[in-house]
């Protein structure tokens, strides 16, 4: 239970009385604990003005893939959507959020084909008529965090790969139906995993999503194969990525050896992901960026 007195001023920051704010929020909280439910700490839910300015990163986020989309063709190097990720965010007053992230080298991760995620931008990649690509844009902007990504496909793509690309996403909407104040993030997880094996298809295992906007990476883990009930609680104020990897094939990956992040499908068919962060609110969800 909370270590406040009723009259003393709430611990989010509000300015309200803990009795007005958040001590039934704390109580209800506690009733979860009790009976063994991995609970979030304060630290991860977000005040009105922590949530405000998530959104205004968000917005930055979106506008950025959407310039992405405008633009994204066959024969243009990853290289290429690097440099505009990383100017489009700066123009907006944005920073990217994946460049120099433990090392990372560039300002966007872009995944083809058999390459789960993680995928560096290179001079020498070029994207050809067919390839399906994922491009992963995180921001940071005035200290708030945005992450969110899209599937493309180049070109003619095979109706296989187009279906992949299809059903990845219709994944994420099933999963986000589960998204409800009071529920867990493995209602979400499984819904996700079961709509993917009925389609045929698998679930990388080993990468999932994460909570997000005060750091570029905070707790929870997110899986996409867990069990409905099981995980942690989702409360108003928590705020996460909704990003399952869906494989054509087995659900075996493994990371490229020379550069340290690009993660490959082991069998060599491809994959696909969206992402989008969502708030949990008091009546379900908000998406923040997409």
């Amino acid at each position: 239970m909370s270590d406040l007195g009723r009259n003393d001023p709430c611990w989010c920051g509000s300015g309200k009385k803990y009795k007005n704010c958040h001590c039934d929020f704390d109580s209800r909280i506690d009733a979860f604990r009790r009976q063994g439910a991995v609970v979030p700490g304060r630290e991860l839910i977000k005040n009105r003005e922590q949530i405000e300015g998530m959104r205004e990163s968000g917005k930055i986020n979106i506008a950025v893939l959407d310039y992405v989309a405008e633009h994204i063709r066959a024969g243009i190097t990853t290289a290429q959507i690097d440099l505009w990720v990383y100017e489009q965010t700066v123009l907006r007053g944005g920073i990217p959020a994946p460049l120099g992230y433990e090392g990372f080298p560039r300002s966007v991760c872009t995944s083809i084909n058999e390459e789960v995620c993680h995928g560096i931008p290179s001079e020498d990649v070029v994207l050809e008529d067919g390839d399906i690509i994922n491009v992963d844009v995180s921001t940071i902007y005035n200290g708030y965090f945005s992450d969110s990504s899209r599937m493309f496909c180049i070109g003619e793509v095979s109706p296989e790969k187009k279906r992949l690309v299809e059903i990845t996403k219709k994944s994420l909407e099933v999963g986000l139906a589960q998204v409800k104040p009071w529920g867990f993030l493995g209602d979400m997880g499984q819904a996700i995993h079961d709509f993917a094996r009925e389609n045929g298809y698998t679930v990388v295992r080993e990468i999932g999503g994460h909570g997000v906007g005060l750091e570029f990476h905070e707790e929870p883990w997110v899986s996409y194969v867990s069990k409905r009930g099981t995980e942690m609680l989702m409360v108003p104020g928590m705020c996460f990525t909704i990003e399952p990897m869906i494989n054509m094939g087995g659900d075996g990956i493994y990371i490229d050896e020379d550069n340290g992040w690009t993660i490959y499908t082991e069998d060599g068919l491809p994959s696909a992901q969206w992402e989008i962060q969502v708030l949990v609110t008091e009546d379900g969800y908000e998406i923040l960026a997409h």
